[in-house]
């Protein structure tokens, strides 16, 4: 999901609700404590630079029960984060603490907000010889007159 999607989805609710990847929602008195800019300069494994650069949402709850963050509020929030951001229509990324801090990617259903489960990558596959997942492909079992003890299908 990108800014300008979350700015057009929060104009379409009433409340804000958050689904993790599980199907569980985040208690309704959740905070948005930061939005900010994260970027990232690094070299895959390849030896290729590459640079990322995302909106970052960091979610966060408390014992606050009568806090409930309005859709309103929530583009607030995002108007004022533009100094940071800019006008870039940037991917968004979330951070929940669970045991340890999770990133997720972040879609809308229609509803509610759904936190998405983030995967790492080789990005150099091809400079670190990992095989095409095609070579993975089992071989054709041999079924023509069935199995049987030497028979070699098995």
């Amino acid at each position: 999901m990108k800014i300008k999607e979350i700015k057009q989805a929060l104009t379409e609710v009433e409340a804000i609700s958050f689904r993790l990847p599980t199907g569980e929602y985040l208690p309704p008195h959740f905070h948005v404590t930061e939005v900010g800019l994260v970027s990232k300069h690094f070299i895959d494994c390849g030896g290729v630079e590459r640079r990322e650069t995302v909106a970052n949402f960091q979610l966060w709850e408390a014992g606050d029960y009568d806090h409930r963050l309005a859709p309103q509020k929530f583009l607030h929030i995002l108007q004022l984060s533009e100094k940071i951001l800019g006008r870039e229509d940037l991917d968004i990324e979330v951070e929940y603490q669970q045991q340890t801090i999770g990133k997720f990617g972040l879609t809308f259903d229609g509803t509610d907000f759904l936190l998405t489960a983030k995967q790492t990558a080789c990005l150099a596959q091809d400079a670190c010889g990992i095989p095409d997942a095609q070579q993975f492909a089992l071989p054709q079992l041999q079924t023509a007159g069935g199995c049987t003890p030497g028979g070699g299908c098995c």
